[in-house]
C-alpha cells in the first residue's frame, strides 16, 4: 500500500514537472529569439515615463544578481573548472561564437553545470527511490540522468553557436555586396562596415552585431589588423576568417579593397551553390533507407501478394476448402 501512495503521488507529480519544463523552454526561447527595442526607442519611452527607466535598473540588478549568485556557484564547482591556462582560452572562446562574452560568461556556465549535476542527482534520485526504492536500477538512472544535466550547457551552447554559424554563413555574400557597394561610393572601411550594421540590422542581425563590435573596438583605438583578425576568431566561421585575412593582406599592402571583397564574395557565392549542390546530389542515396524500409515493403506486399497467394492455393489444394 505504500508503494502504491508513493506511485500515485510521483503519477501526480511527472505531469507538473513536464509542464514546468516546457514552460520554461518556452519562456527561454521568446526571451531569446524576440526582438529587443533600439536603444533611441528606450531612452524616449524612459523620457516619456520616468518609471520605465526604474523598471528597467530593477531588471538588470535582478539579472546581475542571477549572474553573481551563478558566479558564486563556481567556488563549489571547483572539479568543473578548467586546469590550465590553454583549457580556459578554450572555454572562452568556445562562448564567444555562441554569443556569450561577458566577463563572467565562464563562471556562469560552470555554475549552471553545477546546478545541473546537482538538480539531475535529487530529482532523479528521489523519484528513482520513490519508486523502486534503493537498488542498482535506481542507481544507474540517477548517475545518468545527472550526467545529462551536468553536459545540458554544452548542449545548448553548441546547438546556438552553430545557429550562429549558419546564419553568418548565410548573410555573408549578401552583407559583402552592400559592403563592396558602400567602399566603391568613397567610404572608408570602418564607415562601410558602420552603414553595412545600420542597414542590415533587421536581415542579418548576427553578421551586424559582429561589425558594430568591431567598430567600437577600432573607435577605442585598436589596430585594424587585431580588430579584423579578431573578428574571423570570435565568430568560428572559416569563410569571416578568410575574410579577415584579405582585409589584412590588402591593408597592409595597399592593394584595392574594393576588389577583394569582390572577390571574396563571388567565392563564398560559388561555394553556397557547391554546398546546395552537393545537398541535392546526397538526397538520392538518403532516401534510400526510408525506400527499403517503408515504402519498397507495401510494394512488395501489393504486387507479389496476389501472385503468392494463387501459389500457394495451386500447391497446397487443402487450403481452397475442399478436401
Amino acid at each position: 500500500m505504500l508503494l502504491y501512495a508513493d506511485l500515485i503521488n510521483y503519477e501526480q507529480i511527472v505531469p507538473w514537472a513536464i509542464f514546468g519544463l516546457f514552460a520554461a523552454a518556452a519562456f527561454w526561447a521568446l526571451e531569446h529569439f524576440s526582438g529587443k527595442n533600439k536603444r533611441a526607442a528606450e531612452r524616449l519611452d524612459e523620457m516619456r515615463d520616468p518609471l520605465i527607466r526604474r523598471k528597467r535598473e530593477e531588471g538588470r540588478g535582478k539579472k546581475d544578481a542571477i549572474a553573481k549568485m551563478l558566479e558564486r556557484t563556481t567556488s563549489l564547482a571547483a572539479p568543473l573548472k578548467p586546469k590550465t591556462e590553454l583549457e580556459t582560452s578554450k572555454l572562452r572562446l568556445r562562448l564567444a561564437i555562441a554569443g556569450f562574452r561577458t566577463e563572467g560568461a565562464v563562471s556562469v556556465f560552470l555554475g549552471l553545470k553545477f546546478i545541473g549535476l546537482i538538480a539531475g542527482f535529487f530529482l532523479a534520485g528521489g523519484s528513482m527511490a520513490a519508486i523502486y526504492g534503493m537498488s542498482q536500477k535506481t542507481l544507474t538512472t540517477t548517475v545518468l540522468t545527472a550526467g545529462f544535466m551536468m553536459y545540458l550547457p554544452d548542449i545548448v551552447v553548441w546547438f546556438i553557436s552553430r545557429s550562429r554559424k549558419q546564419q553568418i554563413f548565410l548573410t555573408l555574400p549578401d552583407t559583402l555586396d552592400l559592403l563592396v557597394v558602400c567602399v566603391e561610393a568613397g567610404l572608408g572601411l570602418d564607415q562601410a562596415m558602420r552603414k553595412v550594421s545600420e542597414e542590415m540590422k533587421k536581415v542579418a542581425p548576427v553578421i551586424c552585431g559582429e561589425f558594430q563590435l568591431s567598430n567600437m573596438q577600432l573607435q577605442m583605438g585598436r589596430s585594424r589588423s587585431e580588430v579584423l583578425h579578431e573578428l574571423g576568431q570570435r565568430t568560428g566561421v572559416d569563410d569571416l576568417r578568410a575574410l579577415a585575412a584579405i582585409l589584412i593582406q590588402a591593408d597592409k599592402f595597399g592593394s584595392s579593397v574594393a576588389q577583394a571583397l569582390r572577390v571574396q564574395s563571388d567565392s563564398m557565392r560559388t561555394r553556397r551553390r557547391q554546398l546546395a549542390e552537393e545537398k541535392a546530389a546526397k538526397t538520392a542515396v538518403k532516401l534510400i533507407f526510408p525506400l527499403v524500409i517503408f515504402i519498397f515493403p507495401g510494394i512488395f506486399v501489393v504486387l507479389v501478394g496476389p501472385a503468392a497467394i494463387t501459389m500457394m492455393r495451386e500447391m497446397f489444394p487443402a487450403m481452397n476448402g475442399t478436401r
